[in-house]
């Protein structure tokens, strides 16, 4: 047994890797089990919201670095193709997930950072200290963020409730070449889903879409569906028609839940997807990930400062937070994505969206927060 970081983090994502840098940053001796190796593609909308900018300036992480594509406007359109056009309140940038997960875990390593490639399995808590299994070694610490993602077999070890439910979404991602604007993202209903559309660094444009299930299976093969079903909505046909992909083939997950999620599991502070999931088409899951991070990681520094004097205050408190600044915007995100489940209502809503200009930038408002305020 190794023993004795003083946070252990299981999963390096978004999440997981901001967390390290910032704890690092502070002094804390930190460790990071992920379990797949850098750099990887990730299914992902890529697309980034302005608010977390000042907050990675802070943690001495430059994304401009990596020359991502700086995102202003916002497109979307239904299934008929009927479009409408709004400014996004705070802007974004497109980054892609193979960058700057890399970028990220190298700026970790430079911290101090202990990274290990490995597969968690168990993690138990007992006398106020963690022990966390792989297969090779059991790690030992007093605080454990969980940020590996939407769903792991760890979500069956933890016997976290959302795990037993059938989740109703796959999602599909891949890379392509095409003459697709800078500065837009691009949202197109279909049937059974949503897709993404906007330009990372180097030119590629990411083409995400979340598909209902029973939808998707009624076709052999991701090509057929999306000749038969995206097709139907003629920007994404005109899109894919005119994209060449740069993937061998697409990326896909399944079994994707939008339930809610408990934000504390057996001690654990979970951070980023592992807490709660928002609709992609809301286009700032990326953004929350980075922000959850830092509420975790500014509590965990005030409880191992003494400013914080139990570990129960500490997990009321980043419950609070972590409700206090998403738990609107993903219930905002169950509504909206229900709406566009059903053709009528999203009709509906694409009236008044057309009619009343403001409305749209407000929808967003509502899933998106306010710039990140530096402690």
């Amino acid at each position: 047994m190794k023993t004795n970081p003083k946070v252990i983090i299981i999963g390096g994502g978004l999440a997981g890797l901001v967390a390290a840098i910032h704890l690092s940053n502070s002094g804390l001796s930190v460790m990071l089990i992920e379990k797949s190796a850098y750099p990887r593609h990730k299914v992902c909308g890529e697309y980034v919201s302005n608010e977390i900018c000042s907050y990675l300036e802070e943690l001495g992480v430059d994304v401009q670095y990596l020359k991502p594509t700086s995102i202003t406007q916002l497109e979307f359109s239904n299934r008929q193709g009927k479009l409408v056009n709004a400014s996004l309140p705070l802007g974004g940038f497109g980054i892609s997930r193979y960058a700057l997960d890399y970028y990220l875990y190298q700026k970790a390593l430079e911290n101090g950072c202990t990274i290990i490639q490995a597969l968690v399995t168990a993690v138990d808590f007992s006398d106020e200290l963690f022990d966390v299994t792989t297969p090779d070694q059991v790690f030992r610490s007093k605080m454990v963020l969980g940020a590996y993602g939407k769903r792991s077999n760890l979500d069956l070890a933890l016997k976290r409730d959302f795990i037993h439910k059938t989740a109703a979404w796959l999602a599909v991602k891949a890379h392509y070449s095409s003459d697709f604007p800078n500065n837009l993202v691009a949202l197109h209903n279909f049937k059974g889903g949503y897709c993404g559309v906007s330009k990372v660094e180097n030119n590629s444009v990411n083409i995400c879409y979340l598909a209902d299930y029973k939808t998707f299976k009624k076709y052999k093969n991701i090509a057929d569906y999306q000749r038969e079903v995206l097709y139907t909505n003629k920007h994404l046909k005109a899109v894919l028609e005119n994209s060449t992909p740069l993937f061998e083939k697409p990326l896909t997950i399944s079994q994707i839940s939008f339930d809610k999620k408990p934000t504390i599991e057996k001690h654990i502070l979970m951070i980023g997807d592992t807490a709660g999931l928002i609709h992609p088409l809301c286009g700032n899951g990326m953004a929350m990930a980075i922000h959850a991070a830092k509420i975790a990681s500014e509590l965990v520094l005030d409880f191992y400062n003494g400013k914080i004097a139990s570990r129960k205050l500490l997990e009321q408190s980043y419950a609070a937070q972590w409700e206090n600044h998403f738990g609107k915007r993903l219930f905002m995100g169950r509504i909206l994505a229900k709406a566009l489940q059903y053709e009528s209502l999203t009709n509906i809503l694409f009236h008044f969206a057309t009619t009343i200009p403001s409305l749209l930038p407000w929808i967003i408002k509502q899933t998106h927060g306010k710039p990140i305020a530096i402690s």
